[in-house]
């Protein structure tokens, strides 16, 4: 059984950072594409970031967020930095198979086999 366990958000104020953290309990981060995606209130889920053979990112937060994974710790993360109030959004943690991150596809797919529940990051002004 796969579950995916979000944690690290908070509230920060502009230009800070935070670093996400995602569990994997269940599989090895590397044999996954392995991504992150938000949700702001009143709006759709988008994909931020996500990482197999290499790393992709939408372009609004590329230069501040970076896409990492720990096999040993079975883990994800996400750094945050320079966040911006518009970064303020629920972070699901999502896997899927490995086909699914060839030219960033799984981060425009909006639907994956895996989520987690989320975390949620607020950045003030």
């Amino acid at each position: 059984h796969v579950q995916l366990v979000e944690s690290g958000g908070g509230s920060v104020q502009a230009g800070g950072t935070l670093t996400l953290s995602c569990a994997t309990p269940g599989l090895t981060p590397s044999g996954y594409c392995m991504g992150w995606f938000r949700q702001a209130p009143g709006k759709e889920r988008e994909g931020v970031a996500a990482i197999f053979d290499r790393t992709y990112y939408t372009d609004s937060v590329k230069g501040r967020f970076t896409i990492s994974e720990d096999d040993a710790k079975k883990t994800l993360f996400l750094r945050m930095s320079n966040l911006r109030p518009e970064d303020t959004a629920e972070y699901y943690c999502a896997a899927d198979s490995p086909g699914y991150c060839a030219g960033g596809y799984f981060l425009s797919r909006n639907r994956t086999r895996f989520w987690g529940r989320g975390t949620q990051v607020t950045v003030s002004s």
